[in-house]
């Protein structure tokens, strides 16, 4: 059962980290640990005047599941809004936690983790990525705030 969680194409995920590194001048930065495993996730992000991730890099740490997940956010996380993140992280912890379908639309590939809904001690690190981005979007989102109510 194990050899299923760790499949070929979630192993090729993880290995292949989109985006990694950290950008020189984020609008928001995110971070997210997993205390039971250690598993981390910074993500900075850059948003157009709609708020839309138009700028993204993570520096993921994590097991190959938190890995996967990230190569997956990688892949789909340019032009997502706060919204469409949120939406993404909501449906995959129902996915893991209530036998919820996965997300949809843009970031539907988190459903090739499904099978981790069996294992609870990896569904912080398999959140990571995902939680740090939103967190990131999030910063931004009030930055920006602050700084039109500050002109």
């Amino acid at each position: 059962m194990i050899d299923d969680l760790y499949s070929a194409r979630i192993l090729t995920l993880a290995a292949n980290l989109p985006h990694a590194g950290r950008l020189p001048a984020p609008d928001g930065t995110g971070e997210r640990i997993a205390k039971l495993c250690g598993s981390r996730a910074t993500v900075d992000v850059t948003l157009d005047d709609q708020g839309r991730v138009v700028g993204f890099a993570q520096d993921v740490k994590a097991c190959a599941l938190g890995q996967a997940a990230a190569g997956v956010l990688g892949q789909s996380v340019i032009g997502a809004s706060g919204e469409e993140i949120a939406d993404a992280r909501d449906a995959m912890v129902a996915m893991l936690k209530s036998g919820g379908d996965g997300p949809v639309g843009r970031f539907e590939d988190l459903r090739l983790l499904r099978q981790v809904a069996d294992y609870p001690a990896r569904h912080a690190s398999t959140l990571v990525a995902v939680e740090a981005t939103l967190e990131a979007v999030n910063h931004a989102l009030a930055e920006r705030t602050r700084l039109a109510g500050a002109a």
